[in-house]
Formats: structure tokens, sequence, C-alpha cells
């Protein structure tokens, strides 16, 4: 699954869970998960415009847990 989320510049992230091309989704969920954690995972954010894809380490379920502001904090820290 994959969530699309505008910052305040207008730049229109998308997000997926790494290795989200891997056929069958127990090889993507044990492809993303972050080494040494149960319940973390990879996702990747690449922008609308020039900006620079960024990698998070977010919890479970964040697709649908996620409010659209906390995904662009998390996007915005990475990017600082």
């Amino acid at each position: 699954m994959r969530r699309e989320v505008t910052d305040k510049d207008g730049v229109t992230w998308t997000c997926v869970q790494a290795y989200a091309g891997l056929s069958g989704a127990a090889a993507n969920e044990d492809a993303a998960r972050v080494e040494g954690t149960r319940d973390s995972y990879e996702v990747v954010c690449t922008p609308s415009g020039g900006a620079q894809t960024v990698r998070l380490e977010l919890k479970g379920g964040w697709e649908e847990s996620y409010a659209d502001e906390d995904l662009l904090r998390e996007i915005e820290a990475r990017r600082e």
C-alpha cells in the first residue's frame, strides 16, 4: 500500500514500504523490517519535485495509523 501526502510547499510525497515489489506479503514484511526490531519498517518517500527521496523507520500499520501531519513531520525531520 502507498500513501501520498502534500507538504506546505506543495510537494507531494509518495510513501511505500521498502521492498514492496517483492512477491508475497511475508517476503515484503521480512525484508522491510528494521533489523533488531519487532514492529518497525523501512518506508521510502519520494517527492513530486526536486527534493531528495527520504527513508523512514515507521511502526507497523503506518499506512493507516499515521495522520498526514505525523508523516510529514517524519519526512521533514529526516530531511534536516
